[in-house]
């Protein structure tokens, strides 16, 4: 079954018998008490946030749209009030943010909102069937939480491949006592796009689904990568190698992409092919402007909003330096360019010099490129096609980075220490967590324990050929003993990455890659809190 059917049904089916549907769907016969969203522990945890007192309201509605990706190109896909990005939402740290989601997508089709890199109440985290019952079509839900740290966020569904249309928007909490002296912002949200162009997410899904053995591309019956990379290493450029039909002997593919390679990836680039690489939602030859004044320093929140692609992020003629990433402050390092996994966000201070210049996205491995233009004076504009020498001068990686000393986790040995093993491969498409794939209709089967107050530690092991960015809900970790806390990081194939948080947030969490399609095949685990 595609991803719309196995899915959707069974979330279709949760939100007709409501929530007593849900507390039956989520208790296994060998699962261990947990804290359930709606706990004691939940609210306990709620109260001890520091609120402002201040309440901001939104509507947010999911809508069937045709979007303008500029140049000419129209989209049908599914947005947040008929644009992409969705509009963004800002708050003050402490603020409460209530935001009612008004369900219109067609037929059955259920929905919800995660909010990304949020530590927030566990009933509010928006993941079907684990911490709520999905939004019916024709229903509405309302969120209301405390977001109490600030930092660069966005929201997104968490619903099969929902993730990979245009519902997703910035969620941008300030800084009542901001420390960073800048003169302006620019949110930047990077974007990789099929829907309504060459097909949807779900039939991307579908096709990817079946892997190389389904389609007759390899010989091997495992589920390893082979004949996914059939050629040798590509050039920091980011080049790809040639198409499928092109690798396999004339078998060609809709949406699966061959032979995209990528140094700083490790290896596999990534699965999919884009028709487009969207900067703001603009097309690279009708690009988004940011208009400033020569010596205005500017703050960019860059998010990866993508389903498959990270990128390598660049301004012409410009270093940035680094401030902070998944919302939390690094040391500041200066770089020509930033890696960008899917779901992670940096943000970044830039002082402008005089002139018109490229930001450029490159589709790592992908030889594609997403641009806005940065316009400070006269001239014209860059090619659509350009690619600055700063793509290959010093990237930053999150592995390079310190945490602020105000945000370091203090060092303590782990209470309990949880193996990671990321498996799974291109040939039969079965990416899962320690061998296994997570099962909708059994969510609190084999969770990954965690009691109130320990110190916890996740060792990512890459046992696969492909990078995954790991994302854990309702948390921040950090890397190693000073790295920097995030929420999201890049795990290279054969490749082991240990961090650590305190367990502070009790409740029902899911830990899982955000390519969006890795996910939605099973490389999904529950983290729970021990009742």
């Amino acid at each position: 079954m595609n991803s719309i059917n196995r899915r959707s049904v069974l979330l279709a089916g949760l939100g007709a018998a409501g929530a007593g549907a849900l507390a039956a769907c989520t208790k296994s016969s060998t699962t261990p008490a947990l804290v359930s969203p709606s706990s004691s522990a939940v609210v306990a945890a709620e109260k001890k946030r520091a609120g402002t007192g201040r309440q901001r309201k939104v509507t947010l509605t999911a809508a069937p749209a045709t979007i303008d990706l500029g140049d000419g190109v129209k989209a049908k896909t599914w947005a947040f009030d008929g644009r992409t990005p969705g509009k963004e939402i800002r708050l003050s740290a402490g603020d409460t943010l209530a935001a009612e989601l008004a369900n219109q997508l067609p037929g059955k089709t259920t929905t919800s909102i995660h909010w990304h890199g949020i530590a927030l109440r566990n009933d509010m985290d928006g993941v079907p069937p684990a911490t709520q019952t999905a939004v019916r079509a024709g229903s509405t839900f309302t969120y209301r939480f405390i977001a109490d740290t600030p930092g660069t966020y966005f929201f997104h569904p968490h619903v099969g491949v929902q993730l990979d249309r245009a519902l997703y928007a910035p969620l941008i909490v300030e800084d009542a006592r901001e420390p960073l002296a800048y003169d302006d912002e620019w949110v930047v949200v990077l974007d990789d796009w099929v829907d309504g162009v060459t097909g949807t997410p779900d039939e991307v899904f579908a096709e990817l689904e079946q892997g190389m053995g389904g389609m007759g591309m390899g010989g091997d019956s495992g589920s390893g990568m082979e004949g996914h990379d059939m050629h040798g290493m590509g050039s920091m450029s980011g080049d790809a190698s040639p198409s499928a039909s092109a690798s396999s002997g004339g078998m060609s593919s809709k949406f699966m992409l061959m032979g995209a390679r990528s140094d700083l990836l490790g290896g596999d680039a990534g699965d999919v092919k884009y028709a487009y690489h969207l900067v703001n939602g603009r097309v690279a030859t009708d690009p988004d402007v940011y208009q400033g004044k020569p010596g205005t320093k500017v703050r960019l929140r860059v998010i990866n909003a993508g389903g498959d692609t990270a990128y390598r992020i660049a301004l012409g003629g410009h270093r940035m330096t680094i401030t902070h990433t998944d919302g939390f402050p690094v040391r500041h390092r200066q770089a020509d360019a930033l890696l960008v996994g899917m779901g992670e966000r940096y943000d970044v201070l830039v002082t402008l010099q005089d002139g018109v210049f490229p930001l450029v996205a490159l589709a790592e491995g992908k030889n594609a490129t997403g641009r806005a233009l940065v316009r400070t004076g006269s001239g014209s504009a860059p090619s659509p096609a350009v690619r600055p020498k700063e793509l290959n001068g010093t990237v930053m990686t999150a592995s390079l980075l310190r945490a602020a000393d105000g945000v370091r986790l203090k060092s303590a040995d782990p209470d309990v220490t949880h193996q990671i093993r990321l498996t799974g491969g291109m040939m039969r498409y079965d990416w899962a967590i320690n061998g296994k794939r997570y099962d909708m209709a059994d969510p609190t089967a084999n969770p990954l324990l965690v009691e109130e107050g320990q110190r916890v530690r996740l060792d990512f092991v890459n046992a696969s050929d492909m990078w995954h960015p790991m994302h854990l809900h309702g948390h921040t970790y950090q890397l190693g003993s000073t790295g920097p806390r995030k929420d999201t990081t890049i795990v290279l194939p054969k490749r082991k990455v240990s961090v650590v948080f305190d367990a502070d947030n009790p409740g029902q969490w899911m830990l899982h890659c955000h390519n969006a399609y890795h996910g939605e095949a099973g490389m999904m685990a529950l983290m729970a809190y021990g009742a």
